[in-house]
């Protein structure tokens, strides 16, 4: 019983901290992170979660990735590659860059500052969607552009979590073979996750090999999504990210990376169901509203507040890092807005003040990378508390700066 007493303490801490998000208009996963801090400081929650609220927490960001990736539009991503690649290149590797030569001179561990370039590389698009929303600019070129890049950015950072986690992980060095393994085992992974998208779930088949399979030819996924008229719905696409996530797992990843990537091929059609009387009903709406819900609003916010206890306030340390925290957010501010903005101007061909507004949309930083300062500091312990404290203090004051820069901009630019 104690421990559902602390997920009550939880979920006091969701709503109160929701509320917040809303008067502010900052991510509500800074006010999740700073309500389990300030729970655990207190002496409101244990330094150390029973293996209930892990656990609870854990299904918690499987969902949120999972619900991340459902939310993209798939032909709207592929439409806008072509303007969009080097904002996602260029605006995702300065940051990278930036921020493993600041951690590598700060502490000269090569795994650290990998782990710490990684972490600072994903843009937290909803943060920016949010922020240009608030401001009437969420369908202005500059938010397009943000959406695709950022999405970019979020599978070439999962490709990268795939590939740098298990070997900075590993008990040896850098080795080539070692690299050559985690590779192969990334590309085949997503090998699969593509066959899945691309031959398996589109139904019906009429061209290519999979037409000829016994199985996959009559049955898909569209036929188990339409089960019961569509009654099964929600439970079917719960339990094919859990697989997909324990598919994740197995090939030595985190789960998070195949939840989001199950989302990602899902497709709207998918959820077109033709009811006797001839009319089509549309359960992506409700299976959409239904994964916001569980993902947002109540079990994925357990993760969040969770990792926020490891946030144990120490005024030594704390001091010890703000200035390194400081330095580390300037640099990744300049190196982020000139990045993105560069290369939205140069390889876009957006205007200059959507390129502006381009690299400040860039500069959040949400889930993708508090999932692997979680993999990194709790998983496998392979930051220091410093490095840990650094990159906290440095994503909260990039997102903060999200709004605050966009709004300033805004008036300045009009």
């Amino acid at each position: 019983m104690e421990e559902l007493g602390h997920l009550a303490i939880i979920w006091c801490s969701v709503y109160l901290a929701s509320l917040l998000a809303g008067k502010t208009k900052l991510t509500p996963v800074l006010w999740f992170l700073a309500f389990g801090s300030i729970s655990v400081n207190t002496g409101i929650l244990p330094t150390e979660s029973g293996p209930f609220i892990k656990g609870f927490s854990e299904v918690g960001i499987i969902l949120i990735m999972f619900s991340l990736g459902f939310e993209e539009d798939t032909s709207h991503f592929v439409n806008g590659i072509k303007r969009a690649w080097g904002i996602a290149f260029f605006g995702a590797l300065a940051p990278f860059v930036t921020a493993y030569t600041c951690t590598l001179w700060f502490w000269g561990d090569q795994k650290i500052a990998l782990l710490c370039g990684l972490a600072m590389t994903a843009t937290a698009v909803s943060l920016t969607m949010v922020s240009l929303r608030s401001e009437g600019l969420a369908r202005s070129p500059a938010a397009i552009g943000i959406m695709t890049s950022a999405i970019l950015d979020d599978i070439a950072s999962l490709a990268l979590v795939a590939i740098v986690v298990p070997i900075a992980t590993g008990t040896g060095s850098l080795e080539l073979m070692d690299v050559v393994r985690v590779v192969t085992l990334a590309v085949t992974f997503f090998a699969i996750v593509a066959v899945l998208g691309v031959w398996v779930f589109p139904h019906p088949l009429e061209n290519g090999v999979m037409k000829r399979m016994p199985l996959f030819k009559d049955v898909g996924l569209r036929h188990l999504l339409h089960l019961a008229r569509g009654e099964k719905t929600s439970l079917t696409i719960l339990l094919y990210a859990l697989l997909m996530a324990l598919l994740a797992y197995k090939f030595g990843f985190h789960p998070a990376i195949g939840a989001y990537m199950a989302g990602l091929i899902l497709k709207e059609e998918y959820f077109f169901i033709r009811e006797e009387q001839g009319e089509v009903t549309n359960h992506h709406r409700n299976s959409r509203r239904l994964l916001e819900d569980v993902a947002y609003n109540w079990i994925g916010p357990v993760f969040f507040v969770e990792l926020g206890t490891k946030l144990v306030f120490d005024a030594d340390l704390f001091l010890e890092v703000v200035p390194g925290a400081v330095f580390l957010f300037l640099s990744l501010f300049l190196a982020q807005v000139s990045s993105a903005a560069l290369a939205a101007r140069y390889t876009g061909n957006f205007s200059w003040a959507d390129s502006m507004m381009i690299g400040f949309g860039m500069l959040g930083r949400a889930e993708l990378a508090f999932v692997v300062m979680d993999i990194a500091y709790t998983d496998h312990q392979l930051l220091s508390a410093q490095a840990f404290y650094t990159l906290m203090i440095t994503a909260f004051l990039l997102n903060v700066s999200v709004p605050l820069s966009i709004r300033w901009w805004k008036h300045r630019s009009m």
